[in-house]
Protein backbone atom coordinates (compact mmCIF):
# COMPACT_ATOMS: atom_id res chain seq x y z
CA UNK A 1 0.00 0.00 0.00
CA UNK A 2 1.60 3.44 -1.08
CA UNK A 3 2.00 5.53 1.75
CA UNK A 4 -0.35 8.23 2.63
CA UNK A 5 0.46 11.54 1.66
CA UNK A 6 1.07 14.09 5.22
CA UNK A 7 -1.29 16.61 6.18
CA UNK A 8 0.36 20.45 5.91
CA UNK A 9 -1.28 23.00 7.74
CA UNK A 10 -2.56 24.49 11.16
CA UNK A 11 -5.60 23.18 13.03
CA UNK A 12 -7.55 24.98 16.13
CA UNK A 13 -7.01 22.52 18.80
CA UNK A 14 -10.87 22.29 18.92
CA UNK A 15 -11.17 21.23 15.50
CA UNK A 16 -8.79 18.15 15.47
CA UNK A 17 -11.43 16.09 14.63
CA UNK A 18 -11.46 18.03 11.10
CA UNK A 19 -7.82 17.52 10.64
CA UNK A 20 -8.70 13.48 11.09
CA UNK A 21 -11.57 13.59 8.48
CA UNK A 22 -9.48 15.32 5.67
CA UNK A 23 -6.86 12.15 6.29
CA UNK A 24 -9.47 10.24 5.95
CA UNK A 25 -10.38 11.36 2.82
CA UNK A 26 -6.52 10.42 1.34
CA UNK A 27 -6.87 7.22 3.46
CA UNK A 28 -10.68 5.98 2.66
CA UNK A 29 -12.25 8.26 -0.33
CA UNK A 30 -9.30 8.02 -2.65
CA UNK A 31 -8.37 11.60 -2.41
CA UNK A 32 -5.59 12.71 -4.39
CA UNK A 33 -4.68 16.82 -3.76
CA UNK A 34 -7.09 18.77 -1.79
CA UNK A 35 -7.26 21.93 1.14
CA UNK A 36 -10.11 22.38 3.47
CA UNK A 37 -10.33 25.93 5.56
CA UNK A 38 -12.64 26.97 8.29
CA UNK A 39 -13.21 30.20 9.95
CA UNK A 40 -15.07 31.29 13.35
CA UNK A 41 -16.12 34.54 13.77
CA UNK A 42 -14.02 35.80 11.20
CA UNK A 43 -10.66 33.69 12.52
CA UNK A 44 -9.63 30.95 10.95
CA UNK A 45 -9.24 27.57 12.86
CA UNK A 46 -8.69 25.31 10.02
CA UNK A 47 -6.47 25.99 7.47
CA UNK A 48 -5.08 22.39 5.96
CA UNK A 49 -4.04 20.83 2.50
CA UNK A 50 -2.34 17.75 1.25
CA UNK A 51 -2.11 15.07 -1.37
CA UNK A 52 -0.96 15.83 -4.97
CA UNK A 53 -1.19 18.99 -7.21
CA UNK A 54 -0.77 16.36 -10.62
CA UNK A 55 -2.96 13.49 -11.31
CA UNK A 56 0.51 11.60 -11.68
CA UNK A 57 0.84 12.08 -8.09
CA UNK A 58 4.43 13.60 -8.14
CA UNK A 59 4.10 17.59 -7.42
CA UNK A 60 2.92 18.25 -3.88
CA UNK A 61 -0.01 20.15 -3.32
CA UNK A 62 1.40 23.43 -1.68
CA UNK A 63 -0.45 26.14 0.64
CA UNK A 64 -0.48 28.23 -2.32
CA UNK A 65 -1.81 25.90 -5.05
CA UNK A 66 -4.67 27.39 -6.86
CA UNK A 67 -7.16 25.10 -8.24
CA UNK A 68 -9.83 25.24 -10.54
CA UNK A 69 -12.98 25.46 -8.13
CA UNK A 70 -15.81 25.06 -10.76
CA UNK A 71 -19.35 26.65 -10.22
CA UNK A 72 -18.08 28.16 -6.56
CA UNK A 73 -17.35 30.90 -8.70
CA UNK A 74 -21.09 31.50 -9.20
CA UNK A 75 -21.44 32.78 -5.59
CA UNK A 76 -18.68 35.76 -6.80
CA UNK A 77 -20.19 37.16 -9.62
CA UNK A 78 -23.45 36.87 -7.75
CA UNK A 79 -21.36 39.10 -4.49
CA UNK A 80 -20.24 41.84 -7.29
CA UNK A 81 -23.86 42.28 -8.89
CA UNK A 82 -25.13 42.06 -5.13
CA UNK A 83 -22.67 45.35 -4.44
CA UNK A 84 -24.32 47.29 -7.28
CA UNK A 85 -27.51 46.68 -5.98
CA UNK A 86 -26.48 47.60 -2.33
CA UNK A 87 -25.25 51.23 -4.30
CA UNK A 88 -28.50 51.50 -5.55
CA UNK A 89 -27.05 51.22 -9.33
CA UNK A 90 -29.20 47.70 -10.01
CA UNK A 91 -32.77 47.04 -9.23
CA UNK A 92 -33.11 43.36 -9.16
CA UNK A 93 -36.59 43.94 -9.99
CA UNK A 94 -36.03 46.02 -13.22
CA UNK A 95 -35.65 44.25 -16.62
CA UNK A 96 -32.10 43.27 -17.32
CA UNK A 97 -32.17 45.14 -20.99
CA UNK A 98 -32.61 48.63 -18.68
CA UNK A 99 -29.27 47.50 -17.89
CA UNK A 100 -27.96 45.60 -21.27
CA UNK A 101 -30.46 46.87 -24.36
CA UNK A 102 -29.75 43.90 -27.01
CA UNK A 103 -30.84 41.31 -24.14
CA UNK A 104 -34.65 42.41 -24.86
CA UNK A 105 -34.36 40.61 -28.08
CA UNK A 106 -36.35 37.11 -28.62
CA UNK A 107 -39.31 38.17 -26.43
CA UNK A 108 -36.77 39.18 -23.61
CA UNK A 109 -37.82 42.57 -22.72
CA UNK A 110 -39.32 41.88 -19.20
CA UNK A 111 -37.21 39.57 -17.65
CA UNK A 112 -35.86 41.07 -14.23
CA UNK A 113 -32.61 40.91 -13.16
CA UNK A 114 -33.02 38.52 -10.07
CA UNK A 115 -34.47 35.98 -12.64
CA UNK A 116 -30.74 35.49 -14.21
CA UNK A 117 -29.64 35.34 -10.27
CA UNK A 118 -31.79 32.59 -9.49
CA UNK A 119 -31.81 30.44 -12.71
CA UNK A 120 -35.63 31.36 -13.98
CA UNK A 121 -34.33 33.23 -16.60
CA UNK A 122 -35.05 30.50 -19.35
CA UNK A 123 -31.48 30.91 -20.66
CA UNK A 124 -29.38 27.75 -19.49
CA UNK A 125 -27.84 27.17 -22.52
CA UNK A 126 -27.58 28.06 -26.14
CA UNK A 127 -29.70 26.39 -28.60
CA UNK A 128 -27.51 26.41 -32.00
CA UNK A 129 -24.28 24.98 -31.93
CA UNK A 130 -21.54 27.35 -31.27
CA UNK A 131 -17.74 26.98 -32.03
CA UNK A 132 -14.83 25.69 -29.66
CA UNK A 133 -13.43 29.05 -29.36
CA UNK A 134 -16.74 31.21 -28.39
CA UNK A 135 -15.99 29.52 -24.97
CA UNK A 136 -13.08 32.15 -24.32
CA UNK A 137 -14.83 34.83 -26.35
CA UNK A 138 -17.07 37.40 -24.01
CA UNK A 139 -18.54 38.84 -27.15
CA UNK A 140 -19.55 35.95 -28.93
CA UNK A 141 -21.67 34.32 -25.69
CA UNK A 142 -23.31 37.35 -24.91
CA UNK A 143 -24.27 37.72 -28.13
CA UNK A 144 -25.93 34.40 -28.26
CA UNK A 145 -27.53 34.98 -25.16
CA UNK A 146 -28.81 38.06 -26.08
CA UNK A 147 -30.24 36.40 -29.10
CA UNK A 148 -31.46 33.31 -27.50
CA UNK A 149 -35.37 32.43 -26.83
CA UNK A 150 -35.66 31.11 -23.77
CA UNK A 151 -36.22 27.71 -23.49
CA UNK A 152 -39.20 27.84 -20.94
CA UNK A 153 -41.80 31.09 -19.90
CA UNK A 154 -39.19 33.11 -17.39
CA UNK A 155 -40.22 32.97 -13.83
CA UNK A 156 -42.85 29.76 -14.01
CA UNK A 157 -40.03 27.22 -13.59
CA UNK A 158 -36.08 26.99 -12.35
CA UNK A 159 -33.06 25.13 -14.52
CA UNK A 160 -29.40 25.49 -13.22
CA UNK A 161 -27.74 28.01 -15.49
CA UNK A 162 -24.51 25.62 -15.48
CA UNK A 163 -22.25 27.91 -17.59
CA UNK A 164 -24.63 30.77 -19.02
CA UNK A 165 -25.11 32.30 -15.24
CA UNK A 166 -21.81 33.46 -15.66
CA UNK A 167 -22.19 35.26 -18.72
CA UNK A 168 -25.41 36.61 -17.96
CA UNK A 169 -24.85 37.88 -14.23
CA UNK A 170 -21.20 39.10 -15.33
CA UNK A 171 -22.10 40.97 -18.87
CA UNK A 172 -25.08 43.23 -15.96
CA UNK A 173 -22.03 44.07 -14.07
CA UNK A 174 -19.92 45.15 -17.26
CA UNK A 175 -22.71 47.33 -18.62
CA UNK A 176 -22.57 49.10 -14.93
CA UNK A 177 -19.68 49.17 -13.50
CA UNK A 178 -17.88 49.32 -17.50
CA UNK A 179 -15.50 46.26 -16.15
CA UNK A 180 -14.94 42.97 -16.88
CA UNK A 181 -16.38 40.72 -14.14
CA UNK A 182 -12.84 39.69 -13.63
CA UNK A 183 -11.89 43.31 -13.09
CA UNK A 184 -14.36 44.07 -10.68
CA UNK A 185 -14.29 40.70 -8.33
CA UNK A 186 -10.52 41.27 -8.68
CA UNK A 187 -10.29 45.54 -7.26
CA UNK A 188 -13.59 45.09 -5.21
CA UNK A 189 -13.93 41.67 -3.45
CA UNK A 190 -10.20 39.89 -4.13
CA UNK A 191 -7.66 42.73 -3.47
CA UNK A 192 -9.01 44.45 -0.69
CA UNK A 193 -9.50 41.30 1.37
CA UNK A 194 -6.26 39.43 0.31
CA UNK A 195 -8.04 36.73 -0.91
CA UNK A 196 -6.17 34.44 -3.82
CA UNK A 197 -8.97 33.97 -5.77
CA UNK A 198 -8.98 35.25 -9.29
CA UNK A 199 -11.38 34.85 -12.15
CA UNK A 200 -9.85 35.13 -15.19
CA UNK A 201 -5.94 34.33 -14.11
CA UNK A 202 -3.07 35.95 -15.53
CA UNK A 203 -0.47 33.37 -17.19
CA UNK A 204 2.17 34.04 -14.47
CA UNK A 205 -0.32 32.31 -12.27
CA UNK A 206 -0.48 28.86 -13.90
CA UNK A 207 2.63 27.34 -12.90
CA UNK A 208 0.83 26.86 -9.24
CA UNK A 209 -2.91 25.70 -10.59
CA UNK A 210 -3.16 22.07 -9.53
CA UNK A 211 -4.92 19.45 -12.70
CA UNK A 212 -7.70 18.09 -12.39
CA UNK A 213 -9.19 14.27 -13.36
CA UNK A 214 -11.64 14.40 -15.97
CA UNK A 215 -15.95 14.36 -14.50
CA UNK A 216 -16.79 10.79 -14.24
CA UNK A 217 -19.15 9.13 -17.01
CA UNK A 218 -20.56 6.68 -14.60
CA UNK A 219 -23.11 6.60 -11.92
CA UNK A 220 -22.31 7.87 -8.75
CA UNK A 221 -20.98 4.81 -7.21
CA UNK A 222 -23.66 5.08 -3.67
CA UNK A 223 -26.71 5.45 -6.22
CA UNK A 224 -26.88 9.49 -5.68
CA UNK A 225 -28.04 11.89 -9.11
CA UNK A 226 -24.55 11.99 -11.43
CA UNK A 227 -23.97 14.55 -13.54
CA UNK A 228 -23.03 12.39 -16.12
CA UNK A 229 -26.59 11.32 -15.94
CA UNK A 230 -28.01 14.34 -16.33
CA UNK A 231 -25.99 15.13 -19.50
CA UNK A 232 -26.12 11.91 -21.06
CA UNK A 233 -29.99 11.71 -20.57
CA UNK A 234 -30.48 13.54 -23.50
CA UNK A 235 -27.68 13.85 -25.21
CA UNK A 236 -29.16 16.71 -27.70
CA UNK A 237 -31.11 17.69 -24.70
CA UNK A 238 -30.91 20.88 -22.60
CA UNK A 239 -29.07 19.61 -20.13
CA UNK A 240 -26.58 18.38 -22.68
CA UNK A 241 -26.34 22.23 -23.98
CA UNK A 242 -25.59 23.71 -20.96
CA UNK A 243 -22.86 21.48 -20.25
CA UNK A 244 -21.26 20.90 -23.59
CA UNK A 245 -22.14 24.04 -26.35
CA UNK A 246 -19.72 24.87 -26.94
CA UNK A 247 -17.86 21.55 -27.39
CA UNK A 248 -14.65 22.79 -25.96
CA UNK A 249 -16.52 22.65 -22.75
CA UNK A 250 -15.82 19.16 -22.79
CA UNK A 251 -12.14 19.86 -22.96
CA UNK A 252 -11.85 20.91 -19.58
CA UNK A 253 -9.88 23.20 -17.23
CA UNK A 254 -6.13 22.11 -17.69
CA UNK A 255 -5.52 24.19 -20.17
CA UNK A 256 -4.02 28.16 -20.61
CA UNK A 257 -6.74 28.95 -22.48
CA UNK A 258 -9.61 28.09 -20.04
CA UNK A 259 -7.34 29.58 -17.06
CA UNK A 260 -7.21 32.90 -18.86
CA UNK A 261 -10.32 33.46 -20.02
CA UNK A 262 -13.15 35.06 -17.65
CA UNK A 263 -15.63 32.34 -17.32
CA UNK A 264 -18.04 33.83 -14.25
CA UNK A 265 -19.40 30.44 -13.99
CA UNK A 266 -16.93 28.31 -13.97
CA UNK A 267 -13.46 29.09 -13.86
CA UNK A 268 -12.43 30.74 -10.56
CA UNK A 269 -9.44 29.79 -9.46
CA UNK A 270 -8.51 29.36 -5.61
CA UNK A 271 -7.64 27.72 -2.63
CA UNK A 272 -9.42 26.85 0.36
CA UNK A 273 -8.16 29.52 2.72
CA UNK A 274 -8.94 32.36 0.25
CA UNK A 275 -12.79 30.54 -0.52
CA UNK A 276 -13.33 30.38 2.54
CA UNK A 277 -11.66 34.04 3.69
CA UNK A 278 -14.34 35.67 1.65
CA UNK A 279 -17.40 33.74 2.86
CA UNK A 280 -16.04 34.78 6.54
CA UNK A 281 -17.01 38.40 5.60
CA UNK A 282 -20.45 37.20 4.44
CA UNK A 283 -21.19 34.85 7.62
CA UNK A 284 -20.52 37.83 9.75
CA UNK A 285 -21.99 40.72 8.76
CA UNK A 286 -20.55 41.46 5.17
CA UNK A 287 -17.26 42.65 6.93
CA UNK A 288 -13.76 41.38 7.44
CA UNK A 289 -10.84 42.96 9.16
CA UNK A 290 -12.74 46.43 8.21
CA UNK A 291 -12.97 45.29 4.48
CA UNK A 292 -17.06 45.49 3.87
CA UNK A 293 -18.14 43.29 0.77
CA UNK A 294 -21.86 43.03 1.04
CA UNK A 295 -24.57 45.32 3.62
CA UNK A 296 -25.97 42.87 6.32
CA UNK A 297 -29.39 43.88 4.22
CA UNK A 298 -27.73 42.55 1.27
CA UNK A 299 -26.70 39.41 2.65
CA UNK A 300 -29.93 38.28 3.59
CA UNK A 301 -31.20 39.68 0.24
CA UNK A 302 -28.93 36.91 -1.24
CA UNK A 303 -30.24 34.24 0.49
CA UNK A 304 -33.52 34.67 0.24
CA UNK A 305 -35.30 31.57 -1.35
CA UNK A 306 -35.93 32.59 -4.98
CA UNK A 307 -36.37 29.05 -6.82
CA UNK A 308 -37.36 25.32 -5.23
CA UNK A 309 -38.60 22.25 -6.97
CA UNK A 310 -37.46 20.63 -9.97
CA UNK A 311 -35.00 21.38 -11.61
CA UNK A 312 -34.99 21.54 -15.32
CA UNK A 313 -31.78 20.64 -16.36
CA UNK A 314 -30.21 18.59 -13.29
CA UNK A 315 -33.13 16.48 -12.91
CA UNK A 316 -33.50 16.84 -9.33
CA UNK A 317 -35.08 18.88 -6.74
CA UNK A 318 -32.85 22.23 -6.18
CA UNK A 319 -33.20 25.52 -4.13
CA UNK A 320 -31.67 28.20 -4.54
CA UNK A 321 -31.25 32.44 -3.42
CA UNK A 322 -30.05 34.96 -5.34
CA UNK A 323 -26.91 33.62 -6.65
CA UNK A 324 -26.42 30.87 -4.33
CA UNK A 325 -27.53 27.53 -3.56
CA UNK A 326 -29.29 26.79 -0.14
CA UNK A 327 -29.41 23.97 1.93
CA UNK A 328 -31.24 21.15 -0.38
CA UNK A 329 -33.54 18.15 -0.75
CA UNK A 330 -31.27 15.58 -1.04
CA UNK A 331 -29.89 13.61 1.89
CA UNK A 332 -26.58 15.02 2.89
CA UNK A 333 -26.69 18.09 0.57
CA UNK A 334 -26.72 20.83 3.02
CA UNK A 335 -24.71 23.31 4.23
CA UNK A 336 -24.56 22.06 7.67
CA UNK A 337 -27.85 22.14 9.93
CA UNK A 338 -28.90 26.16 9.16
CA UNK A 339 -30.63 25.33 6.43
CA UNK A 340 -30.12 29.27 5.62
CA UNK A 341 -26.84 28.65 5.14
CA UNK A 342 -25.88 29.45 1.92
CA UNK A 343 -23.16 29.33 -0.98
CA UNK A 344 -22.07 26.26 -3.79
CA UNK A 345 -20.51 23.71 -4.92
CA UNK A 346 -18.51 23.32 -7.62
CA UNK A 347 -18.90 20.30 -9.83
CA UNK A 348 -16.43 17.52 -9.12
CA UNK A 349 -16.73 18.31 -5.18
CA UNK A 350 -15.36 21.69 -4.23
CA UNK A 351 -17.45 24.18 -2.06
CA UNK A 352 -17.90 26.97 -0.14
CA UNK A 353 -20.54 28.49 2.29
CA UNK A 354 -21.23 30.95 5.00
CA UNK A 355 -23.67 29.99 7.74
CA UNK A 356 -24.28 33.33 9.52
CA UNK A 357 -26.68 32.01 12.73
CA UNK A 358 -23.67 29.82 13.60
CA UNK A 359 -20.90 32.60 12.05
CA UNK A 360 -19.03 29.92 10.37
CA UNK A 361 -17.41 30.04 6.53
CA UNK A 362 -16.29 26.80 4.88
CA UNK A 363 -14.39 25.89 1.77
CA UNK A 364 -13.07 23.07 0.59
CA UNK A 365 -11.88 22.32 -2.54
CA UNK A 366 -9.59 19.56 -4.62
CA UNK A 367 -8.43 17.95 -7.89
CA UNK A 368 -9.68 14.75 -7.96
CA UNK A 369 -13.01 14.72 -9.73
CA UNK A 370 -16.69 13.20 -7.73
CA UNK A 371 -19.48 12.16 -10.03
CA UNK A 372 -22.08 14.40 -7.78
CA UNK A 373 -24.86 16.52 -9.00
CA UNK A 374 -24.68 18.60 -5.58
CA UNK A 375 -22.22 17.76 -2.51
CA UNK A 376 -19.70 15.35 -2.76
CA UNK A 377 -18.63 12.76 -0.05
CA UNK A 378 -15.44 14.01 1.00
CA UNK A 379 -16.98 17.63 1.57
CA UNK A 380 -19.76 16.15 3.67
CA UNK A 381 -17.90 14.36 6.18
CA UNK A 382 -15.40 17.45 5.96
CA UNK A 383 -18.68 19.63 7.36
CA UNK A 384 -20.03 17.16 9.58
CA UNK A 385 -16.94 17.24 11.01
CA UNK A 386 -16.97 21.01 11.10
CA UNK A 387 -20.34 20.87 13.11
CA UNK A 388 -19.26 18.65 15.52
CA UNK A 389 -16.59 20.33 16.83
CA UNK A 390 -18.61 23.39 16.97
CA UNK A 391 -20.68 21.58 19.92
Amino acid sequence: MAELPAVEGTTDPRFTRVREVFAENFAERDEVGAAVAVFVDGRPVVDLHGGFADQARTRPWQGDTLVNVYSCTKAMAALCLHRLVDEGLVDLDAPVARYWPEFAEAGKGEIPVRHLLSHRAGLAAVRDPLPPEALYDWEAMTEALAAQEPWWEPGAEHGYHAVTFGWLVGEVVRRVRGESLGSVFRKEVAAPLGADFHIGLADAEHGRVAEMSPIPMGPAPDGEPSLAAAIQGDPEGLAARAFLNPPSLALGPNHAEWRRAEIPGANGHAGARDLARIYAALACGGELDGVRLLSPEGIERMREENAHGMDLVLGVSTRFGLGVMLGQDLPRSSFGPNRAAFGHPGAGGSVGFADPEARVAFAYVMNRMGPHVLLDPRAVALIEATYDCLG
